[in-house]
């Protein structure tokens, strides 16, 4: 059977999927304009064409910017217009963005355009596959929106290529965009009226940071959960909190469906049986015990933040909105406020505080495991095979403290504070791409902190052999173990966590 992501993903206006994101930002997907979206553009730049004639003020088409809309544009000074605005928002600074995130971007960009609400030539969305079919990446200053009149600064780097100015990464070089164009074989656009406009509004940096961000988050979720069975075993906990009826009791669905992941995971299991009788532990710590009812609370607040993304990945928001009259309706072109990043910024500050909790209850779980000295839990001190001569893994768990203690400080919310911006026309402002910023390094610190867990898990359970854990549990030892040998000596731990955050990052440690 064809793998759906690797087959060309054709445009035809509708919505994307993280994963049409992921596959395309990440990969060599190629990215394709269908016939639906060609005639959605054909039929929405015909609106802003008819509109021209009237002479009517409309914003964006022959108005000024911003604060700057009461000023009318000379017909002969449309193109011109368009170029200066380009030119003149290609202003940010800071580190470049990563070559998956503006590819990303474009794609994102092109797919709200082929919408038909945008007014733009189809030669414009074809210019902009080029970049994304010849990997053509337009070299991107990380930071200058604010997230709120569309990612401006970011999107007008990217616009800035099309015209043949600017710089981009081609074939593993830096280069002038015009010799990259050339290099190629493509063509530099000359923007017509709106068409500027429509290249820089939009969310298209928050939304592929989103994207991008949730993809990996689904990975590392499920390796999270794989952890913590791997680590119920690990510590001889009890399984009685997994039982259904007390997940049902509550009616949490995320705390129901992680509770029965669980189970699955140690299904089988001949450790927990091993230490029912004569235990006299009465309940095992809340990283262990209540891990369905935190890992749960995440995965209800991931869910809302997916929904808010997908909808997102199928909506347009530029301004303004250009409408074809059809079955008798007239043609409009409407301006609102579609660019606002407000949901993306709120689901993306909501995203990093639940990765903080699903970090820090690992982090709580392996000071359990590495602390456990008692006569009931064969551990060594610190997973050392000779406790004092080495020290084991004592120094991993300091590691996963860091780890924490950074996201503990990511997860102050970006959106909650306002600049304005454009003399006061632009009040209001979400600084979604902060947010994004800010999730997207909480993902990355996260994924070590479950590296960390699986490393500390998985040489705790060669104390309890011969006896196994469940299927899934085991089967994830041997995948770490075919990476990371057990430890027999004090060694480096970076490799050994570095090597199990790529099992993470590829899928290979989850469901």
């Amino acid at each position: 059977m064809l793998n759906p992501m690797t087959q060309p993903l054709v445009l035809d206006g509708q919505g994307l999927s993280i994963d049409d994101v992921a596959s395309v930002a990440r990969g060599d997907r190629p990215v394709r304009l269908g016939g639906r979206g060609r005639e959605a553009l054909e039929r929405s730049r015909a609106v802003v064409e008819r509109a021209l004639q009237t002479g009517e003020a409309i914003y964006g088409v022959n108005t000024g910017f911003g604060s700057l809309a009461r000023q009318r544009i000379a017909p002969e000074q449309v193109r011109e217009v368009q170029r200066n605005l380009i030119r003149s928002h290609s202003a940010g600074v800071g580190e470049a963005l990563s070559e998956s995130v503006v590819r990303s971007m474009l794609l994102l960009l092109t797919a709200s355009l082929c919408r038909g609400c945008s007014g733009v030539r189809p030669v414009v969305v074809e210019r902009l596959l080029d970049l994304l079919n010849h990997r053509v990446a337009p070299v991107v200053p990380s930071r200058g929106s604010v997230g709120a009149s569309g990612d401006l600064a970011p999107l007008a780097h990217c616009a800035l290529v099309l015209t043949g100015e600017g710089h981009v990464m081609h074939e593993g070089a830096y280069k002038p965009a015009g010799k990259a164009l050339a290099d190629a074989g493509l063509q530099p656009v000359a923007l017509e009226a709106k068409e500027g406009l429509a290249l820089i509004n939009g969310t298209h940096l928050m939304t592929s940071l989103a994207s991008l961000a949730l993809h990996d988050l689904g990975l590392l979720i499920d390796a999270a959960v794989l952890a913590n069975a791997m680590m119920i075993d690990a510590c001889l906990a009890t399984d009685a909190f997994l039982d259904d009826r007390l997940h049902a009791a509550r009616g949490q669905a995320g705390q129901r469906a992680v509770a029965a992941r669980l189970r699955e995971c140690l299904a089988g299991s001949e450790i927990i049986p091993s230490h029912k009788v004569d235990d006299p532990r009465v309940q095992d710590p809340y990283s262990l015990r209540c891990s369905p009812q935190i890992l749960g609370a995440a995965e209800d607040m991931l869910a809302h933040a997916r929904a808010v993304v997908e909808r997102e990945l199928g909506g347009v928001s530029d301004n303004p909105l250009v409408f074809a009259g059809e079955g008798g309706g007239r043609d409009a072109i409407i301006s609102g406020g579609n660019f606002h990043g407000l949901p993306l910024a709120l689901a993306m500050d909501a995203a990093t505080i639940a990765v903080a909790h699903v970090a820090g209850v690992s982090e709580r779980r392996i000071y359990y495991l590495l602390a456990a000295s008692d006569s009931e839990n064969p551990l060594n001190a610190y997973l050392s095979p000779q406790p004092g001569l080495h020290s084991g893994m004592m120094i991993a768990q300091y590691t996963a403290a860091a780890c924490c203690n950074e996201i503990q400080t990511l997860s102050a919310p970006a959106s909650v504070a306002n600049i304005p911006t454009s003399a006061g026309q632009e009040d209001y402002n979400s600084f979604g791409p902060n947010a994004g910023f800010k999730l997207r390094r909480a993902v990355e610190l996260a994924t070590h902190v479950i590296a960390i867990e699986l490393l500390c898990a998985a040489e705790a359970l060669e104390y309890h052999r011969p006896r196994r854990s469940g299927a899934a549990v085991e089967e994830a030892h041997e995948t770490v173990r075919r990476h990371v040998p057990r430890l027999v000596a004090d060694r480096p731990m970076t490799t050994d966590i570095e090597s199990i955050v790529k099992l993470i990052r590829a899928g290979r440690l989850g469901r």
